[in-house]
C-alpha cells in the first residue's frame, strides 16, 4: 500500500483533496479517485491534482466523486489558489485549467476572488443536444405537492449548468430531480442543475445536484450560473451574493463579461492518503 501526501480543504462545505504532483509525478486511477471519495472513506466531493505549467503558477486537474474529469471547478479553484498564495507568500496567483487561466486573488479580509472567465450561451458550446432556447428549455419538474414548473435556463462557464427559478427549493426534491437533469437527454455531456430562490436583486439562494457528485453544500460555478442566468432574465443585478448552507459567495458579472467569485476558504489541512 502506497502511502500519499495530499491536503483537506472546503470552500463554504464544498470540500476537496488536493494532491500536488509539482516535485514527483503520480498517477490514480479512476476507480482510486472514487474510493478516496467515498464518504466511507477520507471523502470529498472532488479530488484536485496540482501540476507544473509553462503558462502559469500551476495547472489544476479537476476529478468528481465518481472517478469523472470536468473542465471547470470555482470553488476547488479557490481553495487551491489559497494554498499555493501561502507556500508562495504571493496574494495573486494564475492557475491553468482545461477552460483557460484563471487569475485569483486574496484580500486583506482573507478572501479568494478568482475570475472564472465569460459565461457562454451557445447551445453547440454548453453543449445541447440540439439548437433550442436555452433560457428556457421547457423542462418540466415537479414540487413535492405537485406543483409543475416549467423552465431550465442553460449555460456552460466552465462547465454545463441549468437552473430553475423557483420560490422555495425546499418544496422540491433535489435529490430525485438532480439526477433525472443531470442525464435528461438535451445534455450529451450531461450538467449541474441548480434551484435558485430569489430574496431580492442582490441576493440569490440555491441548491445544487453536481454533475457526477451528487447533492453539494456548496458549488462555485453554480453560483456564478445562476448569478448569471438571474441577471439575464432580469431578476437580479450584475452583482450578487449568493448564499449555502455555510456561506456566501459574492458573484460578480462585470460589464466586459467576465466573472468574479470571492468568499472564504478553510484553513489548510495535511493528511495522508492510503492507496
Amino acid at each position: 500500500m502506497n502511502s500519499l501526501e495530499a491536503y483537506k480543504m472546503d470552500g463554504l462545505g464544498n470540500d476537496f483533496i488536493i494532491f500536488d504532483k509539482r516535485e514527483k509525478s503520480f498517477f490514480l486511477t479512476k476507480d482510486q479517485i472514487i474510493k478516496i471519495s467515498s464518504r466511507n472513506n477520507i471523502g470529498c466531493d472532488q479530488v484536485i491534482f496540482i501540476d507544473k505549467d509553462s503558462d502559469s503558477d500551476a495547472f489544476l486537474k479537476f476529478y468528481n466523486s465518481d472517478g469523472g474529469e470536468v473542465s471547470a471547478c470555482g470553488n476547488g479553484s479557490r481553495c487551491a489558489a489559497y494554498l499555493l498564495m501561502r507556500e508562495s507568500n504571493k496574494k495573486k496567483i494564475s492557475l491553468g485549467t482545461k477552460s483557460g487561466i484563471l487569475k485569483a486573488t486574496l484580500d486583506n479580509k482573507n478572501l479568494i476572488t478568482i475570475n472564472i472567465g465569460r459565461p457562454n450561451f451557445k447551445w453547440n458550446t454548453i453543449p445541447l443536444l440540439k439548437d433550442i432556447n436555452n433560457r428556457n428549455l421547457k423542462i418540466k419538474i415537479n414540487s413535492n405537492d405537485g406543483k409543475e414548473i416549467i423552465g431550465g435556463f442553460s449555460l456552460n462557464v466552465g462547465n454545463p449548468h441549468v437552473i430553475f427559478f423557483v420560490n422555495d427549493f425546499n418544496q422540491f426534491n433535489l435529490k430525485e430531480i438532480g439526477p433525472e437533469i443531470e442525464n435528461h437527454k438535451y445534455f450529451p455531456e450531461k450538467c449541474n442543475v441548480t434551484l435558485a430562490c430569489v430574496e431580492n436583486k442582490k441576493y440569490l439562494k440555491i441548491k445544487v445536484w453536481e454533475r457526477g457528485a451528487g447533492l453539494t453544500k456548496a458549488c462555485g460555478t453554480a453560483a456564478c450560473a445562476a448569478a448569471v442566468a438571474g441577471a439575464e432574465l432580469k431578476l437580479t443585478n450584475r452583482c450578487v451574493d449568493i448564499k449555502f448552507q455555510q456561506g456566501v459567495l459574492n458573484i460578480d458579472w462585470k460589464m466586459d463579461n467576465n466573472i468574479y467569485m470571492k468568499g472564504k476558504v478553510s484553513e489548510i489541512k495535511k493528511i495522508i492518503v492510503n492507496i
